[in-house]
């Protein structure tokens, strides 16, 4: 029995009928040349074959006392976890998308552990696509790329199960992933406690630096300051995804011409992106746009729960100029990593909780509904630097799906891998209208900081 951290229980809270709680990844791949018209009906069957599950993957909610724990599935069912799914004709990449909105639309069953797993046939083009989705409560993002990379290899030939029949690392044993009992969990939490009531001077002094510096610094970014936008309604339940991919050498090359990093030129690209669409709506606010960005706080190799602060950016959409745009957003993130740059990860996580405190009671009781902290969520997440295999098939893209909630309608999530860089795009169906137009708005913002 495992408690679960207070930013775990976050996101089991947050989670309502029109915004369920997972991350999901999209990946397309290549199947072997030798691969016969079976493949993937024998891939499927391979799948379905490992029906055993390690931690965290057998792992299930339960209340004790009133507070959630891990505990294991002693009923575990391969078959509830995993799909073997065909496109309908054509079998565009068009309709992959629209599936795979379909299936992130809806929610994990907490009855069960809270994953599931498809795999996809029927693309024009032969190739297959993985998608999969884990609850956030279980993972962050750079917790669900270490998975992923762990349950694919480095070459054509090497073995590979599917990633929940892969048993835990040996520094982490299985009986401490899942704890030592109500007590042992009991005792667990008792000193997540005390670790955090420890990090209260340092918070406090940082607080008030934060406040003096929201008056006199302009690159300092506030809860209190992001403009009132149409990516800030309430949503709904349906979702619309798109994805596309970049050259890492090409965004890194116009980075270098501005000397900027490639954290600056994604933020770029999304503000140049976000600034055209607006427009296009006719509903560019007349304050800058602000983005939420997270920031891994993960010093360690583990892969499961969250690790994860948020530096708040402004992607200043009302500058027309992108290399001006470019260099007040390098201006703003820096003021950010300065004032982290000084506390420690738990000193960090609840200066965040501390910061973000009145979004969060707001966003509870809906007392100002018309008030964001932020206008978008911006997540860079580092992948493999190597081609990845799986099963003898090529994986030629990795997309990741995240999450939208109520007053937070677009999430733009990228992820490297190999030469790319790999955008997904996640939103809010009724509330943003032909939202994949932003991937040829994030073309444009890369081609006028080439120029």
């Amino acid at each position: 029995m495992k408690p679960l951290s207070p930013q775990d229980q976050m996101f089991l809270l947050l989670e309502r009928r029109n915004q369920p709680m997972h991350v999901g990844g999209l990946q397309l791949a290549r199947p072997p040349k030798d691969a016969g018209p079976d493949y993937t009906q024998k891939l499927a069957e391979f799948i379905r074959g490992h029906a055993t599950a390690h931690p965290p993957f057998n792992l299930r909610l339960e209340r004790k006392l009133g507070a959630p724990f891990w505990v294991e599935d002693e009923e575990f069912d391969i078959e509830a976890h995993f799909r073997h799914l065909s496109l309908p004709p054509p079998g565009r990449i068009r309709e992959l998308l629209a599936l795979v909105s379909q299936l992130h639309s809806a929610h994990l069953d907490r009855a069960k552990p809270l994953w599931e797993f498809y795999l996809i046939d029927g693309l024009e083009d032969g190739r297959i696509a993985i998608y999969s989705k884990i609850h956030h409560a279980l993972v962050d993002g750079i917790a669900a790329m270490r998975m992923m990379i762990r349950g694919t290899s480095d070459s054509p030939e090497g073995s590979t199960v599917p990633i929940w029949a892969m048993p835990p690392r040996k520094r982490e044993p299985e009986e401490d992933r899942s704890g030592g009992g109500f007590w042992s969990g009991v005792g667990e939490a008792g000193k997540i406690l005390a670790e955090q009531a420890k990090t209260l001077p340092t918070v406090t002094r940082e607080l008030y630096r934060s406040i003096r510096a929201a008056r006199s610094n302009p690159d300092y970014v506030s809860v209190f300051q992001a403009p009132k936008s149409i990516l800030n309604q309430r949503i709904t339940g349906s979702r619309r995804f798109a994805a596309q991919s970049w050259s890492l050498e090409r965004i890194r090359a116009a980075g270098r011409r501005h000397d900027a990093t490639l954290n600056d030129m994604v933020l770029a690209m999304c503000g140049s992106a976000l600034r055209r669409y607006l427009l296009e709506l006719g509903e560019l606010p007349e304050k800058p746009l602000t983005s939420m960005v997270p920031m891994s706080l993960r010093r360690d190799d583990s892969d499961s729960g969250n690790q994860v602060a948020m530096i708040l950016a402004n992607l200043y959409t009302t500058i027309e100029n992108p290399i001006e745009r470019l260099h007040a957003i390098q201006r703003s993130v820096q003021t950010s990593k300065d004032r982290f740059g000084k506390m420690s990860q738990a000193e960090i996580v609840n200066y965040m909780a501390a910061t973000m405190a009145p979004f969060s009671l707001n966003y509870a009781t809906g007392a100002a509904p018309r008030w964001q902290a932020f206008n978008v969520t911006i997540s860079n997440v580092p992948g493999p630097k190597e081609k990845r295999y799986w099963n003898g098939a090529e994986l030629e893209g990795m997309y990741p799906v995240s999450i939208v909630i109520d007053g937070q309608a677009l999430n733009i999530t990228l992820n490297s891998y190999a030469d790319k860089l790999e955008f997904g795009l996640i939103a809010c169906r009724r509330r943003l209208p032909h939202m994949q137009r932003l991937l040829d708005y994030l073309e444009q913002g890369l081609a006028e900081l080439e120029a």
